[in-house]
């Protein structure tokens, strides 16, 4: 007889973040026995989930710090598990579009079983190339993801890039920014990325095809380092790290170049008054640059064009994709953290449990 019940253990933020956040900043508590069927007293729309991957992501960071302006995104509450993006099979439904057994990737809760209600509910999409498609599961955490998703509206709707341009992309080896290399060498383009070790830069110029890559660390004048790549300019910035890189940048772009920004993760873990100061924003006018902030939910609209696009290009082996994957949800802190340090390798993911259609 199928079990009724399960344990479900949960990730939940402790207390507010500042600083680096620490392992014991999280705590992975095992809860109370859940029931594997909705109770019928959750709202209209709702969905139970077995959850078996989650995805780590800078922008988690800030949400992990005491709310003290508007953001685009609500605050982790102390005391709750937290959320993210997740890979999950349906368990029960309410919501018309899904069905018990669906494969679904959205917004869940960095826990073994999730109840994920509206309006919660229209950021998760089922999942139909996985199996006989040939597509990891996994991949819907990062490529076929948000992350997949960001790089794609990022290069080619905000950038609109031209064949034979330039193009510079911070933490390269990240998940946005080896996709966001790769298509800009589709394009036609001229791409160099930046990294934190040899071993990144290594992989951005012989896995992902970079044209030339370099340690940021190991360069004392971050613009002299620029100048060297782009003697001519740079025509296209991926912006994922914000501060003295985008200082530099600034100064060495070309007039009517695009920057795109999707995130500053050099600027999550630092205080207010220790932010680096950009001083370089009179080149915006003086080059006539077009500066661009964006977030994934606001082009949500886009997916299926994206995912149109992208899938022949994972089957034939034209796109390579590396995930860095922790393996259990006692791992998910540690993890999560790894990413403001630098210690993952591509895409940094946690597996919950394996895909087995059941409990």
């Amino acid at each position: 007889m199928a079990a009724t019940t399960a344990t479900n253990r949960r990730v939940i933020l402790k207390e507010y973040v500042e600083g680096y956040p620490r392992e014991e900043h999280m705590e992975l508590l095992r809860g109370a026995e859940v029931p594997l069927r909705l109770t019928g007293t959750e709202p209209a729309g709702s969905v139970l989930v077995r959850n078996l991957y989650l995805s780590c992501d800078p922008y988690m960071r800030p949400k992990m710090s005491r709310p003290l302006r508007e953001s685009y995104t609500a605050a982790f509450v102390p005391g709750d598990a937290i959320t993210g993006y997740g890979v999950a099979r349906v368990l029960d439904s309410s919501d018309p579009r899904l069905a018990p057994g669906d494969l679904v990737w959205g917004i869940t809760g960095w826990e073994d079983y999730s109840v994920v209600t509206p309006p919660v509910t229209k950021f998760l999409a089922k999942i139909s190339h996985h199996g006989g498609g040939g597509v990891p599961l996994s991949y819907y955490t990062g490529i076929l993801g948000m992350p997949g998703l960001t790089a794609y509206v990022g290069f080619h709707e905000i950038c609109a890039p031209k064949k034979g341009e330039t193009v510079f992309v911070s933490a390269a080896s990240g998940a946005v920014g080896q996709l966001v290399g790769q298509f800009a060498r589709l394009a036609g383009c001229h791409v160099v990325g930046s990294a934190g070790s040899k071993e990144k830069v290594e992989l951005l110029k012989t896995k992902f095809g970079f044209h030339d890559a370099f340690n940021y660390k190991e360069e004392p004048d971050l613009g002299a380092a620029l100048k060297r790549c782009f003697p001519d300019g740079i025509d296209i910035y991926f912006e994922n790290v914000g501060g003295a890189m985008l200082d530099a940048v600034l100064l060495n772009m070309r007039v009517h170049g695009r920057i795109a920004v999707c995130g500053l993760i050099s600027q999550y873990n630092l205080a207010d008054g220790e932010k680096d100061a950009v001083r370089n924003l009179g080149a915006v006018i003086a080059k006539r640059l077009r500066l661009q902030g964006f977030i994934e939910p606001d082009h949500k609209h886009l997916y299926p064009q994206y995912e149109a696009w992208v899938l022949p290009y994972i089957r034939d082996g034209t796109l390579a994709y590396v995930e860095d994957v922790a393996e259990g949800l006692e791992s998910a802190s540690k993890a999560l953290i790894g990413l403001f340090h630098g210690r993952n390798v591509g895409k940094q993911l946690v597996r919950v449990a394996d895909d087995e259609s059941s409990a």
